[in-house]
């Protein structure tokens, strides 16, 4: 008798860092340290609660409405989704349907592969050079596309809008995503080359620079005929995606400029103080231009500080795989105080090795 495993479609799914269940100092989500803009709160808390029992509205039309406007572009350009997780699996499963390979870097967001098996999609992963940065002339092959993060993770390297750019002018045949779940933390959104290109896609994210991730708001621009696409295999999909609580708050996150300048601005200042006290304690890693940085230490290994650190209720993360990577830790921009008393703990694992 035949087995119903025999129909199963098996992936190895994502891992996301460890969510503790006790206080610590928590710095291996890359979370924002600072909370949503007031505004958000108050969106919150003047829900009715009657207007739970309905369906939200399906377009998301009050948050697109929104972003449309922040980014000067027309509504017809903007996607929404549950977090850019969601917004990027929509997009390989709209765009994506070649069968040549997805090109993305070998060390990057590690939910690229998982996407691209689950939906039974071939890729080729391009390696970095030596210094974490990502090799240009690797993308220039025929592919069914391509898709890269800027800054990337877990290394925080960003490149210029005319590197992705040359990218996207050499790929017409395809849609090429720039995934910029980072940008807003120094680095310059590639979201122009929209204006100028009818291949590309720029996904962003309220997790990390809006401090929201625990609400799970993504969106994407791009040409209206991309929009069209993506939003037709949404509501072939799931019509509603985005509850009428989160819609709320994510406009009032957009109306709030002012708040969210100076917390990024905040988590820049910090992030390279920390920066500072890394190199004295005798730590390197490439260029941050993200809300993280990627560290290795000159003489002790990554797993021992990983595990020192925990006893010492303070969590960063640890990537064992690939082999490359598996001598640094990714460590998650906290607040001054919280990223003081990292340094304090470090400096005092590193001495007593």
């Amino acid at each position: 008798m035949t087995s119903w495993k025999s129909n199963v479609r098996e992936v190895v799914p994502y891992t996301p860092g460890e969510q503790p269940k006790t206080k610590v100092i928590k710095l291996n989500t890359n979370e924002n340290p600072y909370p949503p803009s007031p505004l958000v709160g108050k969106a919150i808390s003047n829900i009715q609660l009657d207007s739970l029992r309905k369906y939200p509205d399906p377009g998301c039309s009050i948050l697109i409405s929104a972003l449309a406007k922040y980014h000067g572009f027309d509504e017809e350009n903007v996607f929404v989704g549950v977090g850019s997780d969601d917004v990027l699996a929509m997009s390989f499963l709209t765009f994506f349907n070649s069968k040549k390979p997805i090109f993305f870097p070998d060390i990057t967001y590690s939910f690229y592969d998982v996407w691209a098996d689950l939906f039974r999609l071939p890729y080729e992963t391009k390696a970095l050079d030596k210094d974490f940065k990502i090799v240009a002339s690797d993308y220039t092959g025929e592919c069914g596309g391509i898709v890269i993060p800027n800054p990337n993770a877990p290394t925080g390297v960003a490149e210029p809008v005319e590197f992705f750019e040359n990218i996207v002018a050499a790929h017409p045949e395809c849609v090429v995503i720039i995934d910029e779940a980072y940008v807003d933390f120094g680095s310059k959104s590639c979201v122009d080359l929209v204006c100028k290109y009818d291949n590309v896609l720029v996904v962003r994210t309220f997790s990390k620079s809006r401090a929201m991730a625990g609400n799970r708001i993504g969106y994407a621009i791009g040409s209206k005929e991309l929009i069209k696409y993506l939003s037709d295999c949404k509501f072939s999909f799931n019509s509603y995606t985005m509850d009428t609580i989160t819609l709320a708050a994510g406009v009032a996150s957009i109306e709030d400029d002012a708040y969210f300048k100076e917390k990024v601005a905040a988590v820049i200042k910090t992030r390279e103080w920390t920066k500072g006290e890394l190199t004295k304690l005798g730590f390197t890693f490439p260029d941050s231009m993200s809300n993280f940085i990627f560290a290795k230490h000159e003489s002790v290994k990554a797993t021992y500080i990983f595990e020192e650190l925990k006893k010492r209720g303070i969590y960063v993360r640890y990537f064992s795989k690939p082999e490359r990577i598996s001598d640094y830790l990714r460590i998650s921009i906290g607040t001054d105080d919280e990223m003081q008393e990292f340094i304090n703990e470090l400096s005092n694992i590193i001495k007593g090795v």
